[in-house]
């Protein structure tokens, strides 16, 4: 098992990318600490736990900053140690720049780029205390190339990017390591929502003729969250089928 005896932190670990994450680090032996506000986020931990596997869910806000401290504080207290964090929760408010309004751009901002912010905050004091830590954002590919109708979405992934290759400068020296990874379009909810004329033409746009599954983007994850990864910081690993290259 790659990630015996790690715990684990998923935001947005209650459906997609987020779900595929916190099932397949289970399985490799990490207890993981689901947040999400959607409530079939108790539903993964369950099954998680059926397959004999440990998880728990936790109801907050990304955006809480007291309550994601008093959270981390808690899994801290219970463990003793938080060995990773994956910093998964993201919306997204599509309009073009002349038509978005001030209350897209914030509410994007808030959870994709604050939400990382406060969370990986909040962490940091406790991976210092062990000096060992995996901290692992979702970026996107939109944020290495722009995307028509993005300009808050692709922003927000930019700046993940960005605060990684930060974060490896800041806390390298306690062992801790900060990477982003930037999907393409992968098979989510979001992405079902694309009408299938739109769909076949994004297809057609990635080298590899297919869209991605969860799992795919997972495996990523997986790899940059394990010790196999230790000296592997400050990058962003794409996972898009060769559509960023």
């Amino acid at each position: 098992m790659r990630l015996k005896d790690k715990i684990a932190i998923v935001t947005g670990g209650a459906r997609g990318i987020g779900q595929a994450i916190s099932e397949l680090f289970a399985k490799e032996g990490a207890t993981v600490i689901i947040i999400d506000l959607l409530p079939q986020g108790q539903q993964v931990a369950d099954e998680i736990k059926t397959h004999g596997g440990r998880a728990e869910y936790h109801q907050i806000s990304v955006t809480d900053k007291a309550a994601v401290e008093s959270l981390f504080k808690k899994v801290f207290g219970k463990y003793g140690k938080i060995d990773i964090l994956i910093n998964n929760a993201g919306i997204t408010r599509d309009r073009t720049l002349e038509k978005m309004s001030e209350e897209e751009w914030d509410a994007v901002i808030d959870v994709n780029l604050k939400g990382v912010f406060i969370c990986t905050q909040a962490v940091v004091p406790f991976m210092k205390e062990n000096k060992y830590g995996r901290i692992v954002s979702a970026a996107s590919n939109v944020g290495l190339r722009g995307n028509f109708g993005q300009t808050n979405y692709a922003a927000t992934k930019a700046g993940v990017i960005a605060m990684a290759k930060t974060w490896t400068l800041e806390f390298g020296k306690y062992g801790i390591t900060a990477n982003a990874i930037a999907p393409g379009f992968t098979m989510t909810d979001m992405v079902n929502k694309i009408p299938e004329e739109h769909f076949v033409k994004i297809k057609e746009g990635i080298p590899l003729r297919t869209v991605a599954q969860p799992l795919d983007i997972a495996y990523g994850y997986l790899y940059l969250a394990s010790d196999e990864a230790r000296f592997v910081s400050g990058i962003c690993l794409t996972i898009d089928g060769g559509t960023s290259r």
